[in-house]
């Protein structure tokens, strides 16, 4: 057995989880998401316990069955919890803030930068930290990647747009002799 998808999922008070044929939907106090369960995988819900199964031992129903578990625990934790990723600008001169439901950025281009925040994901700004916060978890990482990808940090200075736990390796500059 697959050693993730066996173990049980809890859900925790203030959390609901129906089951209808292959369809999930869990709701909770920060909203509601949904997931469609591949075939060979069934669910089986008990009052504060999910845990999923699957029809054979294949090596794809194997892959499904952690996959499927791992999407519903971060479902469950999403609603409840919620999900947030933060990122620090660094660079003289570079300046965050938002306009509305967008981010605009000013990274050394010769225009700001404004990106418009998608559906479920929202943004907060402190000097020069970027916090954003949601309930679907690959959202949230996706969302944080695009803002990244506009200034990722360079190995000379530490410039750019980093995640606030990401080590960057410095490089030594030229040497003059």
């Amino acid at each position: 057995m697959s050693r993730i998808g066996k173990l049980p999922i809890t859900i925790p008070s203030g959390v609901e989880v129906k089951v209808k044929g292959q369809e999930i939907s869990v709701k909770g106090p920060l909203g509601a998401l949904q997931y469609f369960l591949p075939d060979p995988i069934s669910i089986d819900l008990e009052k504060t316990t999910v845990t999923l199964k699957r029809e054979s031992d294949h090596r794809d129903h194997r892959a499904l069955h952690g996959l499927a578990r791992a999407l519903i625990a971060n479902m469950i934790h999403g609603v409840s919890k919620g999900f947030e990723k933060s990122l620090i600008v660094d660079g003289v001169g570079y300046k965050v803030g938002t306009k509305g439901n967008a981010l605009v950025l000013s990274i050394g281009y010769s225009h700001p930068v404004e990106y418009a925040m998608p559906a479920g994901v929202t943004v907060s700004v402190e000097k020069n930290k970027i916090v954003l916060k949601g309930i679907d978890k690959q959202n949230v990482g996706q969302t944080a990647a695009i803002i990244r990808e506009f200034r990722p940090v360079e190995p000379y200075k530490g410039k750019g747009i980093r995640y606030e736990n990401e080590k960057v390796r410095r490089k030594e500059g030229k040497v003059g002799t």
